[in-house]
């Protein structure tokens, strides 16, 4: 089994934009949360989802969740926005024992064999994929990101702007 990696490396948070190769497409996803309630994508088509793929042992996907937390409760009311996060092959008791620690206001999938990870991201984490209202993958963001910052908001904008109309 590869091992996951987290970024950064020491010094500055960076991160990698990646889109979505336009040919690929989404694989599938199909994870229970903490509450035992099974998640898939076709659900939440004519909404923008945010897929974070984390693990407790990753300072900079710590660093990163009060921001998805303040993205997942800003868009919740308007119901334009999902976020999940998707933990990486961590025994579902250490991430409860986690959360109490760092609570998170959206769901949290868990990954116990790690095959989410493997068929969404290249397992470096964070990683985030951007799923437009269409169900398609759009950009994948490696690293940390200040979701709540203009960076956010220039990646998720155009996914946002998109008529949710158009894609059902």
């Amino acid at each position: 089994m590869a091992a996951a990696l987290s970024l950064p490396l020491p010094g500055r948070a960076s991160t990698i934009e990646r889109p979505w190769p336009a040919r690929k497409p989404a694989p599938p996803l199909a994870l229970d949360d903490l509450e035992g309630r099974r998640w898939s994508l076709a659900p939440l088509r004519g909404k923008v989802v945010v897929l974070n793929f984390w693990a407790s042992w990753c300072e900079p996907c710590v660093t990163e969740i009060p921001t998805l937390s303040w993205l997942a409760e800003t868009h919740a009311a308007r119901g334009d926005l999902v976020v999940l996060g998707v933990n990486y092959q961590e025994h579902e008791v250490k991430v409860r024992r986690f959360l109490q620690g760092v609570p998170v206001s959206y769901p949290v999938l868990l990954d116990r064999n790690g095959e989410a990870a493997k068929t969404w991201t290249s397992r470096i984490f964070p990683t985030t994929v951007l799923i437009g209202r269409d169900g398609r993958p759009a950009i994948s963001v490696i690293g940390e990101l200040d979701w709540a910052g203009q960076q956010g908001e220039r990646l998720l904008n155009p996914l946002l702007a998109a008529s949710p109309a158009a894609s059902r």
